[in-house]
Order: structure tokens, then sequence, then C-alpha cells
């Protein structure tokens, strides 16, 4: 009786190691989920590129654009921010909130930005300035995956 041999690092449940298996989720459902050859997103400490085999992390999101980009094609996704779990041949991004960012309305960004930058002239508190700046953040990483949205597009 012969004893299989364990599986070669890289793939998982029948994927090809040249691929990651990726969720995108909130609270409210599933956003995407898909393979990519790689994904982008923003990390505490800066953007985080992931490619398959990647070693295991957990890390805090911070609010911005994660990119999954598969056979060439790319989609991109706007995150308030959330964690990053990462796996060999997996991306979790479990976001506090997420959009395509073709659904992104540049106007109510415009609008949310100008309201945070109002607030942030104000005398506050303590914690309503780190929300006002909170909102300021996350304002500004909407308009600027719309502008990135609109250049690729042109």
């Amino acid at each position: 009786m012969s004893r299989k041999p364990p599986p070669r690092a890289g793939r998982s449940r029948g994927r090809v190691a040249d691929k990651l298996h990726v969720d995108i989720v909130t609270v409210e459902g599933r956003r995407f989920r898909g393979d990519a050859d790689f994904v982008v997103a923003p990390g505490s400490e800066g953007e985080l590129g992931v490619l398959p085999r990647h070693i295991p992390l957990l890390t805090p999101l911070a609010p911005g654009s994660v990119r999954v980009r598969n056979d060439g094609e790319e989609q991109l996704f706007f995150v308030s921010g959330g964690f990053l779990e990462v796996r060999p041949d997996q991306v979790t991004v479990l976001a506090d909130s997420a959009e395509r960012a073709d659904d992104i309305d540049e106007a109510r960004a415009e609008e949310a930005r100008h309201r945070a930058e109002s607030l942030l002239q104000q005398k506050l508190s303590d914690a309503d300035q780190a929300a006002a700046s909170a909102a300021l953040a996350r304002a500004e990483a909407r308009l600027r995956l719309a502008e990135l949205r609109r250049r690729r597009r042109v």
C-alpha cells in the first residue's frame, strides 16, 4: 500500500500555484471573489503588493484602492479600512466598506471632502478631530481612485 505524497507547496484545493484566490468582503457581503496574478492593497505603512506564494501575514488596511490584476485585466476597489489576510495561495480583504471604482460618485466624494475640511477648520474635541481627519482621508482616497479610473479609460 503506497502513501500519497503531500501536496506541493503553492497548491491548494486544486488551484494552480501561479494564481491567488481573492475575496473582498464587508459586513454587508462579498464584493468580489476571483483569481488573480497580483494584488495591491493600501497597508497602514504604504502599499503592499502580493504575489502567489507570499508569506502569510495579517495587516491593517488604510483607506485606499485595492487593485486585483488577473490575466492582464485589472479591477479597482475602494476600501475604507479593515484588514488584509495573506496566505500563500489566498488573499482576503476584510473591509469596513468596499466599492468598485466604477461605482464611486465623485460629486459625493467631493462634498465629503469639503465637509471634512470645513470641520477641521473648527475647534473640535480630539475624538471629533480624529473622525474628521478619517473622513477626509476616505474622501481623498475615493477621489484619487476615481481619477485613476478616469485616466485609464482615456
